[in-house]
This record gives C-alpha cells, sequence and structure tokens, in this order.
C-alpha cells in the first residue's frame, strides 16, 4: 500500500539514488579511458569506439522491457538482485575482452543488467509513496543522481591514470556490490502480494496494442527517441571531440562536469516553472530554443574550422540547459493517457525511445570526425523533426476529450 503519512527518510533516498547512479557510473567514468581500451583492444578508430557508450544505451532499453513486468509478477527485490548478477558477468566480460566486439557485448548485457536496478527504484518509490511526498523523494534522488555524471569522468581519469583502465570496471563492481548489500539488508519488499500480476506473454502483446491506441503517448515516445539520439550523439563523441580534435586531454573530464551541471540546472528550474507554465508549453519553449541553438551554429561555422573552447562550451551548455525541460516532461506528457497501464506502457516508452536513439546517434556520430560541426547539424535536424511531430501529433484534443467525459 503507498504511504501518504510516512515522511521520506535520507537513508531511502540516499538508496533509491545509489540504485540508478550506477548506470551513470558506468556510462560517464569510462568516457576518458575510451581511447585507451581502444588501443589495448585493437580497435583505433574513434568513431567506433563510440559503440561502448551508445550500446549500452541499447541494453537499457532491452532490459527494462523485461524487467519491469517481471517485477509486477516476482516482486522488486529478486529483479534487483538478477540485475546486480548479470552486471558482475557483464562486467568481467568488459574486463577481459580481447576485442571491440567483444567488449560491446559486455557493454550491451552491463546496459540489460542495469536497467533492472534503474527500473526498480522508481517502481519501489511509486509503491511507498505518491502524491506529493512521491514527488519530492523523486526530486532528492534526481538531486543526488545528477552529482553523478558531474565527477564521474573525472574520477575515471583519476582511476586510470593511477590503476590503469580496468581498474575503472573493478570500482563499478565493487560499489555495485556495496549498494546491493545496502540494499538486501535495508529494503524490504514493496510489491505486496496482493497487487502481484501473473506473469504471461500476453501482458506483452495487450499492452502494446493498448499503447499505440493513444496518439499523444505515441507522438512524445517518438520525440523522446530523437532528442536522446541527438544527446547521445554528443555523449557518445565528447572524449573524441575534445581529447583528439581540441587536445584537452587533461580538461576533459573538467569541461564534461561542466555541461553536466548545466543540464542539473535546468533540471531543478523545470520542477518550478513546470507549475506555472505547464509541461506542454514549457516543454515546446525549451524544445525550440533547442532547435535555435543548434541552427545558429550550423549557419555561422558552416564551412569553418572548430570554433574556439569557450564558444563550443558555451553553445553546448545553451543546448544542454534545453534539456532539462525536455526528457522529464516528455515522459511524463507520454504517459498522461496510459495511467491504466503504466507499468508495462512505461517499458514500451523507455524501450522505443531507447532503442530509436541509439542509430540516430551511431549514424550522426559516424560525421564527428574532423569538426563538430555535424553534431550540431544532427541536434538540428532531430530537434526539428520533434517540433514537426510535436505540432502535428503532439496536441491536446485527446485529453480533452477524456477530460469532458
Amino acid at each position: 500500500m503507498q504511504n501518504e503519512d510516512v515522511k521520506p527518510n535520507f537513508e531511502f533516498v540516499a538508496l533509491m539514488a545509489a540504485l540508478m547512479s550506477i548506470v551513470a557510473l558506468a556510462l560517464d567514468a569510462i568516457l576518458p579511458a575510451i581511447s585507451h581500451i581502444g588501443i589495448e583492444i585493437n580497435s583505433i578508430d574513434p568513431i567506433k569506439n563510440q559503440l561502448l557508450i551508445t550500446m549500452i544505451f541499447l541494453g537499457l532499453g532491452v532490459g527494462q522491457l523485461f524487467f519491469g513486468p517481471l517485477s509486477d509478477s516476482y516482486g522488486r527485490k529478486p529483479i534487483v538482485y538478477s540485475g546486480f548478477i548479470l552486471f558482475i558477468v557483464a562486467s568481467i566480460i568488459c574486463i577481459f575482452a580481447p576485442s571491440l566486439e567483444i567488449m560491446i557485448v559486455g557493454r550491451v548485457l552491463q546496459g540489460i543488467a542495469l536497467s533492472a536496478p534503474r527500473t526498480m527504484a522508481v517502481s519501489i518509490i511509486r509503491d511507498t509513496y505518491k502524491g506529493d511526498y512521491m514527488a519530492r523523494v523523486m526530486s532528492f534522488v534526481t538531486a543526488f543522481f545528477i552529482l553523478v555524471p558531474v565527477v564521474a569522468p573525472a574520477i575515471g581519469k583519476w582511476i586510470m591514470d593511477s590503476y590503469g583502465w580496468r581498474a575503472i570496471f573493478y570500482v563499478q563492481l565493487i560499489f555495485a556490490l556495496i549498494v546491493a548489500i545496502w540494499f538486501w539488508k535495508r529494503q524490504i519488499e514493496t510489491l505486496k502480494r496482493e497487487y502481484k500480476i501473473p506473469f504471461s506473454i500476453s501482458v506483452f502483446s495487450t499492452g502494446i496494442r493498448e499503447f499505440f491506441k493513444y496518439k499523444e503517448t505515441v507522438a512524445f515516445t517518438f520525440i523522446s527517441g530523437f532528442v536522446t539520439g541527438a544527446f547521445l550523439v554528443y555523449l557518445s563523441g565528447s572524449q573524441h571531440v575534445f581529447e583528439d580534435q581540441y587536445g584537452l586531454v587533461e580538461e576533459f573530464p573538467y569541461i564534461f562536469a561542466g555541461l553536466s551541471i548545466s543540464i542539473g540546472l535546468s533540471t531543478f528550474l523545470n520542477g518550478t516553472l513546470v507549475l506555472r507554465f505547464g509541461m506542454r508549453k514549457l516543454s515546446f519553449m525549451a524544445l525550440i530554443a533547442f532547435c535555435l541553438i543548434a541552427l545558429i551554429y550550423v549557419i555561422i561555422f558552416w564551412d569553418k574550422p572548430n570554433p574556439s573552447v569557450p564558444v563550443l562550451i558555451a553553445f553546448l551548455s545553451c543546448q544542454f540547459f534545453c534539456l532539462g525541460f525536455l526528457w522529464g516532461n516528455f515522459r511524463s506528457i507520454a504517459m498522461e493517457p496510459i495511467g491504466h497501464i503504466a507499468g508495462i506502457g512505461a517499458a514500451i516508452n523507455g524501450f522505443i525511445s531507447t532503442v530509436l536513439s541509439v542509430p540516430i546517434a551511431q549514424y550522426i556520430g559516424g560525421f564527428v570526425n574532423s569538426t563538430v560541426w555535424p553534431l550540431f547539424l544532427g541536434l538540428a535536424i532531430c530537434g526539428l523533426i520533434s517540433v514537426l511531430i510535436f505540432v502535428i501529433l503532439g496536441q491536446k484534443p485527446l485529453l480533452a476529450r477524456r477530460v469532458v467525459q
């Protein structure tokens, strides 16, 4: 039963944040090590090495599609345990991978594994709290979660410089084991026996059919995919841009941290401004700004070399500031009409948007070779497609009809 009376405590918030933060640690800590990993596994093409980032997203998308419904049948804790066990196996594969292909297998499995604690953290919060307390807990968890991408690359570089790149994976394993033991000792099962749903394949087929009945849900799921794909181009190519194109090997972790703070700041502001402007209006304004910033860069630096570092950081900071007003709002809008299938609906939403983002990022990232200009062109194209979908399919008549009824 959800609890409105018990106030969230610090340990619960910290534990849920830790469950989600393993994903950010696995993603961002290896960014400074990508070129070193590539040399050791005989893969010197920086474009191909971007797969070490994008493929973990593929795993995250696939994993949540299965772990979400399974947790409704077997409980939250067994799913978290299974995710941690798979993460250990996947990390060992990455540590001893002799080639890029084997390393990619390990990264996909890491993504599948980490989708379990990531998805279950949200489910446990939803099981335990509702209303204002649930929103408050999610805000606190997000606050903790945002800190990880800020510090992870710097931590990863320090570990690599001191002990080698494999030590980054060992540290991830140690952190995962600590969180797993903490979770086992201190967190009770939150899915009550009476709420368990017998698992069957029909859960997927029924959920998919119901999901695609709602135009607004489908529209904002695809918009999320395009926006995430645009950001994933930067995430997977940032090491190549700043270290190879600009030669900022030592400075890269700090630049990455500064840009992460830009996203974090707008995420915090969104929590306040969304009450004033509404999530549709606020996200649409941010999406327009996202497109304009990218288009301005494309026009100014057409057929020109990379700008100075401060100029590039200024453009990226403005670009990513918009993202904090997009991700959460788009997912909330997509989920609004399908509250009656929230579990499988959230899984399908996450699966489609994540899997869509991976080929987009991989295709656009293939052009970010000698200059960063193709990155902004990709951001502009993905943004413009999202605006068109928003205008044509993302309107509100469906919700209005439901309210009237």
